[in-house]
């Protein structure tokens, strides 16, 4: 289990139990081979048989300056047992082992999650006291652990039950090791999002909050629960929950700007129709103007939003860039008539724009669907117009 902060910190409940074995170490000496005896001191690291993770997520949306940020209070409830495993397999005389020093790690890449949370671990219904520090290599002995009170015995399980809260935001990772990881996370945020390597059998997502659940077997993970000495972290199997913020004033600007070829284009087409259907001059400089003042209004959206919020940002912002280019649509037309039509379609088109912001499931079809009905409209004005120039037709004559 983990939180994220700037990345994600992960961490797993581990059994440790060292061990010490004699092995035989050759060198050479004065041009003799020579064999001698070397103590060479080990671990033995298991992962849970089985583990339950009840997760629930206590969100809240907080503002920094300008920005905002999901933050979270998870608490955390873990249920699982420990088995000692065949150690004929694995070529472990049991004498080697100091069953009377095993313990009961949890690593976490940063203890600083766990911010004033006071774990509680129970092994076979006793509480087990705790001490800071994982005592192995992995997160760099980030964690916390506690010795068991009496050693294990070999074909007994080893239940134990934990307790304690994380602090984070945007996401929880889950890093599962065991033989079979049942993983369930519930909160009140409305808009999660799922990644990682695991799907969630069930889910839920309601306006209410979410649900959901993992189950994962160590086959899938490819790794076994049992090995001699630590074994690096598996990054790669993991589960990720994003508390998403669908408000997020950047991705509402992203997507208006996907839209900006739309404005341009009509406003454009707009003044070409003036000048080939009414005869109205329309200079080279002025589409440029026309063009920089349309960009000019995706500048004013962002500076704003981040300020007053998206929804007042884009009426000031639109606002500002019709009221602009109807006056001077209007000079160069030399008609107020004109520059009000103009100012009227970018009017339809702001507000076209920000009905396709909020319809997410069907924008695109709507943005795609209106290009069409312009470019029809267009073929269908223009279409007995004469596109030739004087010296092709006299030419022809």
């Amino acid at each position: 289990m983990c939180h994220r902060c700037a990345q994600a910190r992960r961490s797993s409940a581990l059994l440790v139990i060292p061990f010490t074995r004699n092995v035989q170490v050759s060198s050479t000496e004065d041009g003799r081979t020579v064999i001698r005896e070397q103590r060479q001191d080990n671990t033995l690291v298991v992962a849970p048989t089985e583990v339950a993770i009840d997760t629930h997520l206590n969100p809240e949306l907080r503002t920094v300056s300008i920005y905002q940020a999901v933050v979270y209070a998870a608490d955390i409830h873990m249920q699982g047992s420990f088995a000692l495993p065949d150690f004929s397999k694995l070529d472990i005389d049991p004498t080697w082992l100091h069953l009377d020093r095993t313990q009961i790690s949890m690593s976490l890449s940063s203890a600083k999650g766990l911010a004033g949370s006071q774990p509680a671990l129970t092994i076979n219904g006793r509480p087990l006291a705790l001490m800071p520090g994982s005592g192995v290599a992995r997160n760099a002995g980030n964690g916390f652990s506690g010795r068991l009170d009496e050693a294990p015995s070999p074909g007994r399980a080893i239940p134990f039950d934990l307790r304690f809260e994380l602090r984070g935001h945007d996401a929880i990772t889950l890093a599962p090791s065991a033989q079979e990881t049942r993983w369930h996370v519930s909160s009140s945020w409305p808009s999660p999002g799922f990644s990682g390597s695991f799907l969630p059998v069930s889910r839920s997502v309601t306006p209410q909050g979410f649900d959901a659940e993992w189950v994962i077997g160590n086959l899938a993970l490819n790794r076994p629960i049992v090995s001699i000495g630590e074994r690096n972290p598996d990054y790669e199997n993991q589960v990720n929950v994003t508390l998403v913020n669908s408000v997020d004033l950047y991705s509402e600007v992203n997507r208006a700007v996907k839209y900006g070829f739309l404005f341009i284009g009509f406003t454009f087409v707009a003044l070409l129709m003036f000048d080939i259907l009414l005869g109205v001059n329309v200079p080279g400089p002025a589409y440029m103007l026309v063009g920089i003042g349309l960009i000019l209004f995706f500048v004013l959206l962002l500076a704003f939003a981040e300020v007053v919020g998206f929804v007042l940002a884009y009426l000031v912002a639109s606002g500002a860039i019709i009221a602009l280019l109807s006056c001077y649509v209007a000079a160069i037309l030399k008609t107020w008539r004109r520059g009000i039509l103009v100012g009227a379609m970018l009017a339809g088109l702001y507000g076209l724009l920000y009905v396709l912001l909020s319809l997410e499931a069907y924008a695109l079809l709507i943005g795609s669907l209106l290009i069409f009905s312009a470019l029809a409209a267009v073929m269908y004005f223009t279409r007995n117009v004469n596109w030739r120039l004087p010296s092709d037709q006299t030419r022809d004559a």
